[in-house]
């Protein structure tokens, strides 16, 4: 019996330190992949399509809900963000983990469908720490990262929904919390039995 692979959703406020640990993490540890999500949102400096996001058109993202193509999506900010429901399956039954970047929302659409989903939240250290950096960031003025410091202290009260939570005060530590949550899910009695079947049915024979 070959293991499937385990769906992760990853949610954090804006300014948390997601992506940057998501990245670390993926360059450090093998058979991981992160969904690259749908998105109308203008592509940013340094971004890439296909890398950062599939960036179309409004038009097109609606076709593609029309046609039941996402297995999630949502509007935040105003763009839409949706997760391409073949590609996850298909990169799941190959036995590969999944990492979805996703709002709270999103992962709550994502357990409901999927309910061995592993819910992760990632939060700063205080809410001081957080606005400093979209601050640090300079892509934004005094009223936006207003705004998202708004949406951030009500996204951060959802994290009793995950399933593990991630402080990231020290990036170094958070991303070593980041990769014992992903070893001990790959430890599971379902994981190592669908993995290992053979070897463990031959120590008791």
């Amino acid at each position: 019996m070959s293991s499937r692979g385990t769906l992760f959703t990853v949610s954090a406020p804006s300014g948390a330190g997601k992506t940057s640990l998501v990245e670390a993490l993926v360059g450090s540890m093998s058979n991981i992949l992160v969904s690259i999500s749908h998105t109308t949102r203008p592509k940013r400096p340094g971004e890439e399509e296909g890398v950062n996001y599939h960036f179309v058109t409004p038009e097109t993202f609606h076709a593609m809900v029309a046609r039941s193509e996402f297995l999630e999506y949502a509007e935040v900010f105003g763009n839409c963000y949706g997760t391409a429901q073949q590609w996850v399956e298909d990169t799941l039954n190959n036995g590969m983990d999944v990492i979805l970047e996703i709002d709270w929302q999103g992962a709550d659409q994502i357990r409901r469908l999927l309910p061995d989903t592993v819910g992760i939240f990632i939060l700063p250290p205080s809410r001081e720490a957080l606005e400093q950096r979209l601050t640090n960031r300079g892509q934004d003025d005094a009223d936006i990262i207003a705004g998202r410091m708004q949406k951030a202290i009500n996204e951060m009260s959802h994290y009793v929904e995950a399933d593990y939570i991630i402080i990231n005060e020290d990036f170094d530590d958070a991303l070593e919390d980041f990769k014992a949550v992903m070893r001990a899910q790959r430890l599971t009695l379902d994981n190592q039995q669908a993995r290992h079947g053979s070897r463990l049915e031959k120590l008791l024979s």
